[in-house]
């Protein structure tokens, strides 16, 4: 019985490799925090059984809060991991300072091709993207870290088509996570670089989009893949009780279908969670999207 107890105990091996690999990021001064299998935070909001969960971004004092928790601080990050032992990844936090990180998310999935957007984007625009750490997705896409002198905001296809922008407020999956897609490894011989510095044509593009004309029919957003992501997460904010499981669903798999799933995961729980679903059971559900919408795959 006490041999059981022990390896029931001991971190799993995904978990440790996890720990030990966004120890290894934040030394070079990028926070983290533990992901899921899903790609989730992994520690779960301590607010999840408050019946209106109050917008709070950890001022409360606990963990739980999503990109808010990130860390640079070893201590605190094993802290994390150890409240979350089923945690396989990390993720990192961008648009902090010193760094502003930008993560370009070139995906190849659903019709697009990101890696070709980009090369025509800068072919168009005149600026050439950097040598810089670059991460291999288990889709065969590619996660490209850039540096900014300032935070830069998400963007979900407005730069073209499979390319998502993790800025303020969002986050990149860390190299040596693993989840239900697979594992994030780093492109051979990117270890050895260094942030590259994104060029300023690129800032200029990924910049907020210029304040629209005043009137409610100017005050959606103008991109089609940012108008059909607002309108996901109204969808699931509009549900009413008996029904807040079914729409998030639903919305999840339109989003997985419209190749906007991954970027639009953590808005979609935080909407569910504030019509009442539990954070766990909200990501469950979104998860369960993603793995229908991975097998209808060819």
């Amino acid at each position: 019985m006490r041999s059981n107890i022990r390896e029931q105990a001991m971190p799993r091996p995904d978990h440790t490799r996890a720990l030990h690999a966004a120890l290894l990021t934040a030394a070079r001064g990028l926070p983290v925090i533990p992901l899921s299998r899903t790609k989730l935070p992994a520690v779960r909001s301590p607010h999840r059984d408050e019946p209106r969960p109050a917008a709070c971004r950890g001022e409360c004092g606990r963990p739980g809060h999503g990109v808010h928790d990130a860390t640079t601080d070893p201590a605190r990050i094993r802290a994390l991991f150890a409240v979350a032992p089923w945690a396989t990844g990390y993720g990192i936090a961008c648009g902090l300072a010193p760094y502003h990180l930008i993560g370009l998310d070139l995906d190849v999935k659903h019709g697009s091709d990101g890696v070709t957007a980009l090369d025509t984007l800068a072919r168009t625009h005149g600026f050439t993207v950097p040598e810089t750490v670059t991460v291999l997705t288990p889709s065969g896409g590619r996660h490209l870290w850039l540096s900014a002198p300032g935070p830069v905001p998400n963007s979900a296809g407005r730069l073209g088509p499979g390319i998502d922008v993790r800025g303020l407020g969002g986050y990149v999956v860390g190299p040596g996570s693993r989840t239900v897609a697979g594992h994030y490894l780093l492109l051979p011989g990117s270890r050895q670089h260094t942030l590259g510095e994104a060029p300023a044509a690129l800032l200029a593009l990924a910049a907020p989009p210029p304040a629209p004309p005043r009137g409610p029919e100017d005050a959606a957003p103008r991109h089609p893949a940012e108008k059909r992501a607002a309108a996901l997460v109204r969808f699931v904010l509009d549900s009413q009780e008996g029904e807040r499981n079914g729409r998030l669903f639903w919305a999840a798999c339109r989003a997985y279908d419209a190749g906007l799933g991954d970027a639009l995961a953590p808005a979609l729980v935080t909407a569910a969670v504030h019509t009442g679903l539990s954070e766990r059971e909200a990501a469950a559900t979104v998860a369960s999207a993603g793995r229908l919408r991975a097998s209808a795959e060819p």
